[in-house]
């Protein structure tokens, strides 16, 4: 067996001149990760292989370097179902998560399988051969390599690795100090002693203002508008309670159910009783903040809860940052940075050595692949998402796309096993080709996402739509996807199987089917 490399958690890369697995799954995050462990244990006799265009796997959780970087969502349920979540700490930092792909990774065989510095280029399936045609670039050479496969299994996420977002600044030039994007932390920046002003509101913000904090001179959080802020414990009690009674599986289930249960009550609550949700989390920031603190200010938001995610902070760590004394908060806009730091539009200056701008993300459909059906380019606004995996129209293609009200991994589980599933059925029939057909002339089209972030607004209009009922609309709740994802038929009559032309030409006449049979 190969050994995987001590820098990178790989095995080494080799380049050929083209080859071909049944299944192709891009991306090695903790999509990546978890889609190949699915194939390995549901689908033995399916070869694959994961291309990840970093030359390191962890996707996410490897990419961001910044300080604090942790989980936003509890890990027995941002962990896989299959690989029990047993650190203490329930908000996990990033290396700890790294560490848990890694480690996953190795445990189920799937590290031999990734190809690091693989980046998907384009893909185009052609009916004639049953397969899709992928070109790769090698980022060390610059060489281009094919692969083809019979399925195209994408997981790389919906967020650009190589920029995030900042926007233009007036007169940023003029700044004496660094200004640093979270996305491209440098490893010898030096802080300590220092102000720091920390530009965002969001989940990124709140994580870097209570961890440079702790050895910064000062941390100042200057934010546009504010972010609902919920305090969650860094560990989660009950699961210490019943992992110490129980065996691993069954405790680790035991608080996904639980966490799962009160995720969704949180999500439900927004929705029907905004009001009454916009209370308990401004009376949770009040207890943590000093008296007289301008809570409204500062953690009242515009929105409703869950118009955007929750920003989660372990232990209250921002709050009490804020409560020493060794951060603040400051509501207002940037009218231009100056040689000192910020100038405000309320008036007044924020001085600053540093400056964090923590103002978002850009999102990327498939990561930028381009994709063609027998030479036609598809343009992905043109279509829908099935059961918010699959586009209308493509054959053997899947996405993966988590919650965006719950932890990504519940419904990446979901979408790998489903994906399985239908592998098995096509293979069990003989079948070569599947694909959803978005025949319904009353459908109507919605936003693939349901959020007023600025970063889902910026690109949303790129990517394809969701579809007003089943199986097109994309149910943000967990419980009802787990009943349609495992329970519900393959073959619903949406899906169509066909045993296209590399089926057809070794097949007896007496076998042979019309294309797309439902």
């Amino acid at each position: 067996m190969r050994t995987a490399d001590a820098t990178t958690g790989v095995m080494p890369s080799t380049v050929t001149e083209s080859e071909h697995v049944d299944v192709l799954v891009i991306g090695a995050g903790l999509s990546g990760i978890g889609a190949a462990c699915h194939l390995q244990r549901n689908c033995p006799d399916r070869s694959y292989v994961i291309l990840e265009a970093r030359e390191r796997i962890g996707g996410t959780w490897d990419l961001f370097r910044y300080p604090g970087v942790r989980s936003d969502s509890d890990m027995h349920t941002l962990g896989y179902s299959f690989s029990p979540w047993e650190d203490p700490k329930a908000i996990a930092d990033g290396p700890s998560i790294l560490n848990y792909v890694t480690r996953t990774a190795e445990r189920h065989g799937v590290i031999e399988k990734i190809r690091t510095g693989h980046t998907v280029q384009s893909a185009e399936y052609s009916s004639a051969d049953d397969r899709w045609i992928v070109h790769v670039r090698h980022t060390a050479t610059g060489q281009t390599q094919v692969f083809t496969c019979a399925f195209l299994f994408c997981c790389g996420g919906y967020y650009r690795y190589d920029a995030g977002y900042t926007p233009e600044f007036a007169g940023v030039e003029r700044f004496s100090g660094p200004v640093v994007h979270p996305q491209h932390w440098p490893e010898d920046l030096d802080y300590a002693g220092k102000r720091v002003l920390v530009i965002g509101s969001g989940a990124t913000a709140v994580t870097l203002v209570p961890a440079m904090a702790e050895t910064a001179g000062h941390v100042t959080m200057l934010q546009r508008s504010p972010s609902y802020i919920v305090s969650l414990p860094a560990r989660d009690g009950v699961a210490d309670w019943l992992r110490r009674r129980l065996p691993r599986m069954a405790a680790y289930h035991l608080v996904r159910v639980k966490n799962v249960a009160l995720m969704t009550l949180s999500f439900q609550l927004s929705r029907r009783r905004p009001n009454l949700m916009k209370s308990l989390i401004r009376r949770g920031a009040q207890r943590q903040l000093p008296d007289g603190y301008d809570v409204d200010t500062h953690f009242r938001p515009d929105y409703n809860p869950w118009d955007q995610r929750l920003c989660v902070v372990p232990d209250g760590d921002l709050f009490a940052a804020v409560s020493a004394g060794r951060a603040s908060i400051v509501t207002d806009q940037v009218e231009t940075f100056t040689e000192r730091g910020v100038r405000l539009r309320g008036g007044g200056e924020l001085e600053a050595d540093v400056i964090v701008t923590a103002t978002g993300l850009q999102m990327l459909a498939l990561g930028g692949i381009g994709l063609a059906v027998d030479g036609r380019p598809v343009n992905l606004p043109d279509h829908v998402v099935y059961r918010g995996m699959m586009l209308s129209g493509v054959p053997n293609f899947a996405f993966t796309v988590g919650y965006t009200n719950a932890s990504w991994t519940l419904k990446a589980d979901l979408t790998a096993s489903y994906v399985c599933r239908l592998l098995n059925h096509i293979r069990r029939h003989g079948y070569t080709r599947c694909m959803p057909a978005d025949e319904d002339p009353e459908l109507i089209r919605e936003p693939l996402i349901n959020l007023s972030s600025g970063y889902v607004l910026r690109s949303v209009q790129d990517f394809p739509s969701q579809g007003s009922k089943r199986p097109w609309r994309v149910h943000q709740n967990y419980a009802l996807d787990v009943l349609d994802f495992k329970l519900g038929g393959v073959d619903d009559g949406v899906m169509r199987f066909d045993r296209g032309a590399s089926a057809t030409a070794t097949a007896a006449p007496a076998q042979a089917q019309p294309a797309l049979s439902g």
